[in-house]
């Protein structure tokens, strides 16, 4: 309601100037008419001189300075003194007066503010951001955010730091290390400033929801290894293959050179390791000391590597046996298999080198 009236006050002072203008046009030409009547032109130069002083007035007391912080929070402390708030909202450049902050809230609402965190998506005048504040019109709107199966739990946070105003990463990340392979892959809305325990949360309630269909948790009770090993294989399948297929020959792989005593020698570990694509890991990398390096150690890493969906973790359960001890992919994304470390090579050469 505020902010139209602000709307109204600018669509009236430009018709007022435009009319105030014609009337200096009409005036330049009837001088004659001019000098005959003083007081009706005295009058109109009155008129003029309060438009350009409410333009004026508006310009530097009432609208949004040009420092106004647009895309963010402001935060509203509880038990904050109206004064505190008007001192605050200055500073972050939200108002250019705080004494015309205060006296328009204490008109509106006896100065009594709202505690909570204020969306800012546009500029708004004084009037405007008086009323919101002392009325708890916040003004927030969630956010939609799409976690993408694989994503690593620092993948998530510089998704939802970047995708969320106000949203505190450092807080959800502390949070979220710990759930990995438990940040269930899906959509999300998430409101700006929202608590990082909520929407981790959020996320692993998801993932329980899902893990606990009959179906799912049928399967992993069938296959009988404990729940933290079939989602770090499961993490792993989802970035080696993109079809179900391909992942459960690779599952069924990677079980086998458990078993036997081999390293698994996936490249997927390297990219949680070091943030690179496999197309892109050198000799050094490969070097890394890290219990996730499955080059250097045998066995599964010590926890998930990112979000596996639940195609990746039903194909971790279900693998299919096959005479391959080896794999790869090329650069379309086609899994090749091989028996012998020497077909292997040869696929590599064809398939990567050239």
């Amino acid at each position: 309601m505020i902010e139209g009236f602000g709307r109204m006050l600018r669509v009236s002072v430009s018709y007022a100037l435009y009319f105030a203008l014609s009337i200096f046009v009409f005036l330049g030409r009837v001088p004659r008419y001019l000098k005959r009547h003083k007081r009706a032109r005295q009058a109109l130069e009155g008129v003029l001189l309060l438009v350009f002083a409410g333009m004026i007035g508006y310009s530097f007391l009432l609208a949004a300075p040009a420092s106004f912080p647009e895309q963010t929070l402001v935060a509203v402390k509880k038990g904050a003194t109206l004064e505190e708030v008007a001192s605050d909202l200055k500073q972050q450049g939200v108002i250019g007066s705080a004494t015309l902050f205060e006296l328009v809230a204490r008109i509106f609402k006896g100065g009594v503010v709202v505690a909570g965190e204020y969306a800012l998506t546009s500029p708004q005048n004084v009037l405007t951001m008086a009323s919101r504040i002392t009325s708890g019109d916040f003004e927030l709107v969630p956010v939609k955010v799409r976690v993408e199966e694989g994503m690593s739990a620092e993948d998530i946070t510089a998704l939802l730091k970047k995708s969320v105003p106000g949203f505190d990463a450092s807080g959800f990340y502390a949070l979220a290390a710990p759930e990995e392979g438990k940040l269930y892959p899906d959509t999300y809305f998430i409101l700006p400033g929202e608590e990082p325990a909520l929407v981790v949360f959020a996320m692993t309630s998801d993932f329980n929801q899902h893990i606990r269909e009959v179906e799912v948790a049928s399967a992993i009770a069938a296959f009988g290894k404990p729940l933290p090993q079939v989602l770090t294989m499961a993490s792993i399948l989802e970035k080696e293959a993109a079809t179900t297929q391909d992942r459960r020959i690779i599952a069924g792989i990677l079980w086998h050179r458990i078993d036997i005593g081999m390293k698994l020698q996936v490249d997927a570990t390297f990219s949680y390791i070091n943030g690179k694509n496999s197309f892109t890991l050198t000799k050094a990398d490969l070097a890394t000391d890290s219990p996730y390096n499955t080059y250097l150690y045998k066995g599964l890493p010590p926890g998930p590597i990112g979000s596996p969906s639940i195609d990746a973790i039903m194909a971790a359960v279900t693998p299919v046996e096959t005479s391959y001890l080896y794999y790869l992919s090329d650069l379309n994304g086609t899994v090749h298999y091989s028996t012998t470390y020497d077909q292997h090579l040869n696929k590599k050469e064809q398939y990567l080198d050239n």
